[in-house]
């Protein structure tokens, strides 16, 4: 097993070399710290894709066997990713697509064609911009955006700032599980209470939360929920969890003689990457692998695999994002953009920016090192003006994930002494 079995994952268990040899990525000389962008694949879900290519690419639902088989990898990668988000199939559906982007601006345009004129909208202000354009737009149908402001202080979109813009008139609260500059983790139950009160419903984007722990759409009574799979270890992919409630009189973009609660297909138009399902479900395999299974061993992955396979991502991360907080903290000449800190209430999504050198420069002089990271403003445009940050040359992020070990941390820590020299 990758963690000893009689105690809760820690550092001192971890066998990093069995989880990096699913990689195969990982054998290579680059060092991945731009993983927010986007996470490495397991081979295993890679040969899923290719798999299903090669031996089963047909269209779904004409009958014969083949396709029947390729209709059921479809439909399971559905209900995997309703349980990979701890939705109850009774009460929930996943629509699956191209992207969490396409995902939201399909959701948006469907509230547009409902709501009525006047209907408030509010938009967390450090949210990405996928969560955030889609529903501007609507102003020009008569939607009334009202701003949830990121307090320059604390950096963060605040739950009294909340209750400051939400109103009787709220239709919808739009917001990030965790911003993908900042790194905080938000309370999403208490936001989706506020919200409920009022008569609104959530449209909550856990792009940057779901490649570091356990969705649970259930605790968090959420009516929207959506994530890249592609950045949890999968494949290009974008995955959409609403409530049956939510989802109810939305009219979806598939064509018009298919009804509007023929869930999820009435929101897949031209359906969803078959392939791509298939390596989402492979992906299963992968996190069973992390609970101490055998790559090859094709098990169903339930819940309780899925809690187990994140608490060793946690342990994981901590390991290697205790060292780098510390080193960043104890630098003057950088300011951390997000909490000071490396406790459970923020992912190892890191930003910073350097009291002289340009956010690019430390990119571009760190490229040469093999580090891969990333300078820019990250989608989250709106939060960078707020904050008084050029949004040209933006913030440096790294942003690690469980395969990167402490002693790749050590080698970054070096090559940032050498690069943050003015």
């Amino acid at each position: 097993m990758s963690l000893n079995s009689d105690t809760k994952p820690h550092a001192a268990s971890i066998d990093w070399e069995r989880i990096r040899s699913a990689f195969p990525a990982l054998t290579g000389d680059t060092v991945f710290m731009e993983n927010a962008g986007g996470s490495q694949v397991p081979a295993i879900v890679a040969d899923a894709i290719r798999d299903y290519m090669l031996g089963s690419y047909v269209q779904l639902g004409a009958g014969y066997a083949l396709s029947q088989k390729a209709t059921d990898v479809v439909a399971r990668a559905h209900a995997f990713a309703n349980v990979l988000m701890n939705g109850d199939a009774s009460k929930s559906e996943v629509v699956l697509g191209p992207s969490s982007t396409v995902l939201v601006r399909t959701l948006a345009e469907a509230y547009g064609r409902t709501l009525p004129p006047g209907s408030e909208i509010v938009i967390a202000e450090n949210g990405h911009e996928s969560n955030i354009g889609p529903w501007v737009d609507l102003e020009a149908r008569g939607m009334q955006v009202r701003w949830w402001r990121a307090d320059p202080e604390y950096k963060a979109c605040t739950i009294e700032g909340l209750r400051q813009v939400i109103s009787g008139k709220t239709s919808i609260v739009a917001f990030p599980h965790v911003s993908n500059l900042l790194g905080e983790v938000v309370d999403v139950p208490a936001i989706t209470q506020i919200a409920h009160e009022a008569g609104a419903r959530v449209v909550v984007d856990g792009v940057a939360f779901a490649p570091h722990r356990a969705i649970d759409v259930a605790a968090w009574n959420v009516d929207w929920y959506f994530y890249s799979a592609y950045k949890v270890y999968g494949p290009h992919m974008g995955a959409l969890y609403g409530t049956h409630d939510a989802f109810a009189g939305l009219p979806g973009p598939n064509h018009f003689f298919i009804e509007n609660d023929d869930i999820p297909y009435k929101f897949e138009p031209g359906g969803v990457s078959h392939e791509g399902c298939a390596g989402l479900l492979a992906l299963g395999q992968y996190l069973r692998f992390l609970c101490g299974a055998s790559l090859e061993d094709e098990t169903p992955c339930t819940r309780g695999d899925i809690e187990e396979a994140f608490e060793v991502m946690t342990a994981c991360e901590t390991a290697a994002q205790e060292p780098l907080m510390e080193y960043l903290l104890g630098r003057d000449d950088l300011t951390i953009i997000g909490p000071e800190h490396a406790n459970p209430s923020r992912v190892p999504t890191i930003s910073f920016r350097h009291r002289t050198i340009a956010s690019q420069e430390v990119a571009s002089r760190l490229d040469p090192t093999g580090i891969a990271i990333r300078a820019g403003h990250m989608y989250a445009y709106r939060l960078c003006k707020a904050l008084s940050i050029p949004v040209k040359d933006g913030v440096v992020r790294i942003s690690l994930v469980h395969y990167n070990t402490p002693a790749e941390v050590a080698r970054l820590i070096a090559a940032l002494d050498k690069a943050l020299v003015d």
